[in-house]
């Protein structure tokens, strides 16, 4: 039986460090043997650059839904349409085969996640988001709020801790 992989969300507000730490924790992950697959929202609005020059970019300009580069074991997908769910992305992405799947950003979405808070008024996000697993703050600013959202953990951005503490919880989450 194939298991499914494990899904962990990175959030936080825009230069929150989000995708510094997600890059931490894939290198983490990959270092130790795990398969890891990434999704990230494009939060800037508008669609993503593709390269129009390519000829995978002039196959979606021409009409095709979906294209497919391979070259020296690298396989690169573009694919077209009005929107992708956070669950469409998902599915693709689990008939790689992965162990885990971690997610930057799509912060109202379900699935166990740490919270990266680098100003004061971002705790509002510890309210009003689910599955909150940990924090990670900048500048010692959860220390204030850490006593009124127990159990989540809580660490400082600029401590290595967080990072193992992800790591670890992701590689037990496997082993359930």
């Amino acid at each position: 039986m194939v298991k499914a992989p494990i899904i962990f969300q990175i959030v936080g507000y825009q230069n929150s460090g989000k995708t510094t730490l997600v890059k931490k924790v894939i290198e983490c992950l990959s270092k130790n043997g795990f398969a890891v697959a990434t999704i990230k929202h494009h939060g800037h609005g508008g669609k993503p650059d593709i390269i129009d020059s390519k000829d995978s970019g002039q196959h979606i300009a021409s009409g095709a839904l979906y294209s497919i580069v391979e070259g020296s074991g690298r396989l690169l997908l573009q694919a077209e349409k009005l929107a992708w769910t956070l669950q469409e992305q998902i599915r693709i992405l689990e008939s790689l085969k992965p162990d885990f799947i971690i997610i930057e950003g799509h912060k109202n979405e379900e699935y166990p996640k740490v919270v990266i808070i680098k100003e004061k008024e971002d705790h509002a996000l510890l309210s009003s988001l689910e599955n909150i697993k940990a924090v990670i703050s900048w500048n010692n600013i959860a220390e204030e709020i850490q006593n009124t959202f127990s159990p989540i953990s809580f660490f400082n951005v600029h401590d290595n801790k967080g990072l193992e503490w992800i790591c670890q919880y992701l590689m037990k989450q496997l082993n359930k």
